[in-house]
Parts: structure tokens; sequence; C-alpha cells
């Protein structure tokens, strides 16, 4: 049998993928989740491994592609994507001591500034505000992401309360400083010449302009409308009923 199958539109339309990936089609086409996937949802293993959610989106993409090569943002997408196909667009969740529903398909993407890319280059430039200091700096992956945790997993090894998120993210962010992009020079101005007020400005430029779902929503609570409540994605975002 042939599984029904959804063209899932990118935030970043594909822009930022070499000529020769398959994402620089910007869209990916994807199956309707079955019974296999809820399997993958709740296998105990995966979830802590905290692979489930890749392994879910490995099996529901039919097109030819590396997952790893996937920039947040899309992959973002897709999940949210995958949620819609498989359970509807209305997602329940809590919300302090309430039960708020929202509509998923209201979850707005934030596409890329055709402007400002060079097609199938996925390098930016940004000049901070104090100390001008001219960064190159890149949209980071599914690979990144997993790098980084690997990092900080072992940091946490040698030091059980080191939390250097933060800084982690940043040193796979930027690829050159004034134009040096030796990895010692990077970690070195990351951990000792980036302002704070440099750094907040800069992931602030990174929020706002980066391709994503934005998922946030306005919700009904006993007191009135509250708007801008972050969306929880998580497990439970697949199957709220698993209580894991």
């Amino acid at each position: 049998m042939k599984f029904p199958t959804e063209m899932v539109e990118l935030p970043s339309k594909g822009l930022i993928y070499p000529s020769d990936n398959p994402l620089s089609s910007g869209q990916v086409e994807m199956k309707y989740m079955t019974a296999r996937e809820e399997d993958i949802l709740t296998n105990q293993n995966y979830i802590k491994q905290g692979t489930a959610l890749d392994r879910l989106l490995k099996s529901l993409i039919v097109s030819d592609i590396e997952l790893d090569d996937m920039i947040l943002g899309d992959k973002n997408a897709i999940l949210v994507a995958a949620r819609i196909l498989g359970y509807g667009k209305e997602y329940t969740f809590k919300y302090g001591n309430e039960e708020v529903s929202v509509d998923l398909t209201e979850c707005p993407l934030q596409f890329i500034d055709e402007a400002d890319i060079v097609k199938g280059v996925n390098e930016f430039k940004y000049t901070t505000p104090t100390t001008k200091t001219n960064l190159i700096y890149k949209i980071l992956t599914n690979k990144d992401e997993k790098l980084i945790q690997a990092e900080l997993d072992g940091l946490k090894k040698l030091n059980k309360e080191a939390s250097p998120e933060l800084s982690t993210r940043l040193k796979y962010a930027i690829l050159a400083v004034n134009g040096d992009r030796d990895k010692s020079t990077i970690r070195d101005f990351v951990d000792n010449y980036f302002l704070a007020k440099d750094s907040r400005a800069f992931r602030d430029h990174l929020v706002n302009t980066q391709p994503s779902i934005k998922m946030e929503a306005s919700i009904s609570t006993e007191n009135g409308i509250v708007e801008g409540v972050s969306i929880p994605v998580n497990i439970n975002f697949f199957w709220p009923d698993a209580g894991i």
C-alpha cells in the first residue's frame, strides 16, 4: 500500500543548502503517522537516549534527505507538521494549573530574508554594537546540536556544577572573528572577549532573523487572554496520553 503524503514547506526555503542537497528544494515530503511511529514515540530506550524525535522524523520523512543536514528551524517546522498530520491541529497542554488548547496551524513560519544570503551558503555577517567586532556565523544544524550536547555531557562529567550551554552554542555558531577562522581564536573570543551586552545583542539578532516556526500562542485562561505563551514541544507533544 502507498501511504498518503504531504509536502511540508521549510522556513529556510531551502536557500542555505547546497544545490546538490535535496533540502535545497525548500520542501520535505512526509507520510502520515501510523502505529509504527507510535511505537517509536513510546520506546523507553529511545526516550532515555534522547533520540525518539529524531527517529520519528526519519521514519516519517519520505524525501531522500539527511536529517543531520537540516537546520534547527526547519526541523522544528517539520516536527509541528508531523504532529498535525498525526493527531490533528488542536494541542492541549498545561499552563500553570489550567489545561489550555491551541491551534497549531496558527503558529507562523518565520521565513529567511533572501536579501541577507548567498544561495547555497550557510554563512552570515554580524558586527557587534559595542566593540564593532566582525563576526561570521552559521545557523546551527541537527548535527551541530548533537555535537554541542556531547560536549556539554563531557563537561558535566568533569564538573557537575558546570552549565556552559550558552557559550558552547556560541562557539559552534561563530565561524570567524574579524576574519580569523581558527577554532581556538573563536573559543578564546567567546570565553574572554565577547562582552555580555554584545552577546545578548547577537543572540537577539539570531532569534529575529533565523528561519523557524514561532511556537507561541495566545491562550484563554480564567483570568483572561494571555499572549505570547510558549508551546512546549516534547514527547507528550505527540502523545499527550502517554504519561511520559
